[in-house]
């Protein structure tokens, strides 16, 4: 793993702190809000509205959140945003301690972490490009994108231990997490960048999609990330296959859970020290074609052990496809209109991964649990196939460290 960046750039180590404790934060919260929920109702129905709590403000939000982000200083909004993460959770853990929080509190809480992510995360994504040079970015954020991987995987089960022992644990906790994000983002040395004077019209609001158009390799990755995972995400099905067709139970269902994200961790440490050099845009291709064909497998596996390789693979692919997503999204685009673009972009993740469940649950429903799976990952290899005479720009894309803005 190439950790002599943390020296060779300056601010890096502060950047890479600050996302770890940002992500290590925001999954270890996940559990805790969850387990605390489901005690005080009892409802699975419950589990679902709190994520929809956290994903609602996204929308409405994104394209004014972007405009904040090239308008206004970053590293401030950021700041901003983790001071007053820190600031609720505070509250969160007093009021627990007193018994004194009921189930609208916590949905309340969850709306306000939505709305400051929807602030807090097109800027953070701006920060690696004024830190990073253009060479070094994919490596970086291939580091950037392990250690988020690590604090998905450990995040949970950190949130389980901690819930054990209360749920004001939990949460005083993870507001000690989002401190250190704070202390960590405020150590971070970016590049001084004059603060945008474009008016305020919906012109400028919607100029992050507009530019979209214009770049349409840039569109390509993003969309055809947004349907791959959007008609391949199999995790909602993983409590079903546990139970009713693999048949391995509580602990086979932690690995099932688990093996995506030993697989993206593993890709991400491996392209770190490994770089994707020629042929990026046909990488990307083939990489969403063995997310499709792992996903298949795993709809049509019985035996434990394939199942978890086949999630393996699929993680792995698709941190592929993320790392070449993203480094477009930080090369391809003008400073000035990173903050826009990368907030839709966030906005395409959550869509995918939020509503990609709910199509898997839905799919479930109606044509029962393998078929759903199945038809998912033959719609992805679909879309990847119906991409390329789409987007050949994206088909053609070489070098990651040769983007740039120019058309």
């Amino acid at each position: 793993m190439s950790l002599s960046l943390l020296n060779q750039i300056p601010g890096f180590r502060s950047l890479a702190l600050s996302r770890l404790s940002s992500q290590l934060a925001s999954s270890t919260l996940a559990v805790a809000i969850g387990w605390h929920l489901y005690d005080m109702t009892h409802s699975v129905a419950a589990l679902g509205y709190i994520g929809l709590a956290q994903f609602l403000p996204m929308v409405p939000l994104t394209f004014v959140s972007g405009h904040v982000a090239d308008r206004f200083d970053r590293k401030r909004v950021v700041q901003i945003c983790q001071a007053l993460e820190v600031i609720t959770l505070l509250a969160m853990t007093i009021a627990t301690l007193f018994n004194a929080l009921h189930p609208a509190g916590i949905y309340a809480l969850g709306v306000a972490l939505g709305t400051l992510r929807s602030f807090e995360m097109p800027c953070q994504q701006a920060f690696l490009p004024s830190l990073t040079p253009p060479a070094l970015l994919p490596q970086a954020q291939s580091l950037i994108t392990s250690l988020f991987m690590v604090a998905s995987i450990a995040g949970p089960s950190l949130g389980g231990l901690l819930y054990g022992l209360g749920p004001a644990v939990s949460y005083g906790i993870t507001c000690a997490l989002f401190f250190c994000a704070l202390l960590s983002t405020s150590n971070i040395r970016l590049l001084t960048r004059p603060a945008s004077k474009e008016p305020v019209t919906l012109n400028s609001v919607f100029a992050g999609l507009a530019f979209l158009n214009t770049r349409r390799d840039l569109l390509g990755a993003i969309s055809m990330d947004l349907f791959a995972v959007l008609l391949g995400g199999a995790t909602a099905m993983l409590p079903v296959y546990a139970e009713s067709i693999l048949h391995a139970g509580p602990m086979g269902l932690g690995l099932l859970r688990a093996a995506p994200a030993i697989g993206a961790l593993g890709m991400s440490l491996w392209l770190a020290q490994h770089p994707l050099g020629r042929r990026s845009g046909m990488t990307m291709y083939a990489s969403v074609f063995i997310f499709g064909i792992a996903t298949i497998i795993f709809g049509g596996s019985h035996t434990v052990w394939v199942s978890i390789l086949a999630l393996i693979t699929l993680g792995a692919a698709d941190v592929i496809s993320m790392v070449v997503r993203s480094s477009l999204v930080q090369l391809a685009t003008p400073d000035a209109m990173r903050g826009r673009v990368s907030a839709v972009n966030s906005l395409f993740i959550g869509s995918s991964n939020q509503l990609g469940e709910f199509e898997s649950g839905m799919m479930g429903a109606a044509l029962g649990p393998e078929a759903a799976v199945i038809t998912g990952g033959v719609g992805t290899i679909l879309v990847a196939a119906a991409w390329i005479p789409l987007f050949p720009r994206l088909w053609s894309l070489d070098r990651l460290d040769e983007i740039t803005t120019e058309e």
